[in-house]
């Protein structure tokens, strides 16, 4: 069991945590919020290093990332854990930890060697750390993504973005992409849904990882009928994006179906949806994207200045159609798209 990287030593053998926003003070043969993080009699301990509970070679627009190396293959893994406990959960059979013990007892155990062999013998592109939140393994990843760079490979985190600045910058030179979540834009719907404090944290974690050290950022919105649907949290959102992450970044508001604690919603109205595409394109992003919703047009990157099709989409069906590198074929119009592995950062 390899010991944890970012903790202080405290009074009494306990320990505080350092890689996500909560900050757990941890008592003896206690875990932190995400259940996998124990402290042995006062040092910390990653119970999930290299555990998989979920392994799939994905489409890059599953994660969704439509401006990521589009219409490549991504090696996704996923552990057991979370650091939020959302009550509308997909995955809360490996997010929510009942028994730290079996996260070592009965996971698949795949070294992050094992995992770049995986991925170019699967013909990935990259690796992603997806299906539950990837900080809680952060010494995982970091050691994976310094090993997938070093092997040609792009870097992917799908997260809720509650890190602290510490874990950030120690794993961002070798992460090429931060798809964050972005539940909603108030302290009640955080607190409601995720039952989580500090949610703005979320937001300036995302503008170190776009400014600071040069990620690629999308954002994803799953718009949920009666808890996040309404004009002022969507316009939120949609003006943060665009005054503080640029313009050209996209903005995914997705379809929510009903799960777990919250089926007695019905699954949100397409027209809720392209009330919140419009919401987007009338503060000024140029790309807004409608998702779980296959078929839509809203589905299609098209150029901003001369509307031109640039990426057509049905699903996970992608048919590259008018691109010059990262711009539009047609008028040069730089569309925000990365195809190459991150070089270098900014300091």
């Amino acid at each position: 069991m390899a010991e944890a990287l970012l903790y202080n030593r405290l009074e009494g053998q306990r320990v505080r945590c350092n890689v996500c926003l909560w900050r757990c003070r941890i008592n003896p043969g206690k875990t932190g919020v995400c259940g996998v993080r124990r402290n042995e009699n006062g040092s910390l301990q990653p119970l999930n290093y290299a555990r998989v509970s979920s392994l799939a070679a994905d489409p890059i627009e599953k994660k969704p990332l439509f401006h990521f190396f589009p219409g490549s293959s991504v090696l996704s893994f996923g552990t057991a854990g979370c650091n939020f406990h959302c009550i509308h959960c997909q995955n809360w059979e490996i997010a929510c930890v009942q028994d730290p013990a079996s996260v070592q007892n009965s996971l698949r155990e795949i070294s992050p060697l094992k995992a770049v062999q995986m991925a170019k013998k699967n013909g990935c592109a990259g690796l992603a750390w997806t299906y539950n939140e990837p900080a809680i393994w952060f010494e995982y990843t970091l050691d994976s993504a310094r090993l997938a760079h070093e092997n040609g490979l792009y870097t992917v985190y799908v997260t809720n973005g509650y890190m602290t600045t510490e874990a950030l910058d120690s794993i961002s030179p070798y992460l090429d992409a931060w798809r964050v979540d972005v539940k909603g834009y108030s302290d009640k719907l955080y607190r409601e849904l995720a039952k989580v404090r500090h949610w703005r944290g979320i937001l300036e974690t995302a503008e170190r990882a776009r400014f600071k050290w040069n990620m690629h950022v999308e954002v994803v919105t799953n718009v949920i009928p009666t808890l996040n649907d309404d004009e002022e949290q969507l316009a939120g959102i949609a003006k943060w994006i665009k005054e503080k992450l640029g313009e050209l970044t996209p903005w995914h508001v997705t379809r929510f179906y009903p799960h777990r604690g919250l089926t007695h919603l019905p699954p949100t109205p397409v027209a809720t949806l392209e009330k919140a595409y419009k919401i987007g394109r009338e503060v000024g992003l140029r790309f807004v994207y409608v998702g779980n919703v296959p078929g839509h047009q809203h589905e299609n990157t098209v150029c901003y200045n001369c509307g031109s099709p640039a990426i057509e989409r049905v699903g996970y069906t992608v048919k590259v159609s008018g691109l010059k590198g990262s711009s539009c074929a047609d008028c040069g119009a730089d569309l925000n798209i990365r195809n190459t592995i991150k070089a270098g950062v900014k300091t």
